[in-house]
């Protein structure tokens, strides 16, 4: 198939490898965008982004904590333009959409367009979107929502540029006071940032280990240095740039952003916190949106559409 500059640039600006290893990876992997990165990492030629979404569509993300703080509620609802992202009426919507979502007994979506919009029991959640994007003149769509529920300890959240990320950490505490909150805030803010994919490595699945560990043999077979070495060498070595990678992808084993000796790990801040306010403290969760992870963004060519509407 044909590959197209823009695609070839995408992927540039998704892995950092070059224009021309970017083309070669696309058209061997027939404009696989996974399969094209997964190539380039390969090869080495790729940076450390771990199949980095086409983070694309506008909208943002909101949260809402019980004043109990025993469970909150992340949403993402997303919009046509940045424009209407910024827009007051639509970021006081996503607010009552967040109120809904926090009590909301259902699993999924389309259970909760169905049930009735607390604002209006005469409408559904569907109707009173259609109604408010009549309003905003925009089309929109509520995209996910996830809920965390800690009934021995509390839910933190924080929103990161302006609404573009949201995030929400479960923290099981005996003691829950401003010292406890900071840490659990500060914690909230490194999952923002640093984008972990575990809390901990117990988390992680058997699958993604075994996929890193073809691609980083295969980065190693690629590397002159390694050439000829004794498989038992290899295999330590796949072993060692898999547990660096590790510890990048799981919250607690990450460098704790703050640290004053920009050594500490997250789980050693944890502790630091428990011994001082002598409390239980145990991490459980995390949960992070980013607005339009994964979602294609139409590219928009304003003088083209201008062009085309004046030769209707």
């Amino acid at each position: 198939m044909a590959i197209t500059a823009a695609q070839v640039k995408e992927l540039r600006e998704m892995t950092g490898a070059g224009m021309m290893d970017c083309k070669k990876a696309l058209t061997a992997c027939d404009g696989d965008f996974d399969k094209a990165i997964d190539f380039l990492r390969e090869k080495g030629l790729a940076g450390a982004q771990k199949k980095a979404g086409r983070i694309a569509a506008e909208g943002i993300c909101d949260t809402k904590v019980s004043e109990d703080e025993k469970k909150a509620v992340v949403v993402e609802v997303n919009a046509e333009t940045d424009f209407v992202a910024k827009n007051e009426k639509f970021r006081t919507y996503v607010g009552q959409v967040a109120a809904q979502a926090i009590d909301t007994e259902a699993k999924d979506i389309d259970a909760f367009l169905a049930e009735k919009w607390n604002l209006d029991p005469s409408m559904t959640v569907a109707e009173a979107l259609s109604s408010t994007i009549a309003i905003i003149g925009e089309n929109m769509h509520i995209r996910r929502f996830a809920q965390v529920n800690e009934p021995n300890g509390m839910v933190v959240s924080y929103i990161h540029a302006n609404g573009k990320i949201g995030v929400l950490v479960d923290v099981e505490t005996d003691v829950v006071n401003d010292a406890v909150r900071e840490m659990a805030k500060n914690l909230a803010m490194q999952v923002a940032a640093l984008k972990p994919l575990y809390t901990s490595n117990a988390e992680v699945d058997q699958d993604y280990i075994n996929k890193e560990k073809e691609i980083l043999a295969a980065q190693i077979a690629n590397d002159p240095k390694m050439a000829g070495k004794p498989e038992k060498v290899i295999a330590g070595a796949v072993m060692g740039r898999l547990n660096k990678e590790l510890k990048e992808v799981c919250l607690l084993d990450q460098t704790y952003v703050k640290a004053a000796d920009g050594k500490q790990s997250v789980s050693a801040y944890v502790q630091e916190v428990a011994k001082a306010e002598n409390a239980k403290i145990t991490v459980k969760k995390f949960v992070r949106f980013e607005t339009g992870e994964g979602l294609e963004k139409k590219n928009e060519d304003f003088a083209a559409e201008v062009a085309a509407q004046m030769n209707k």
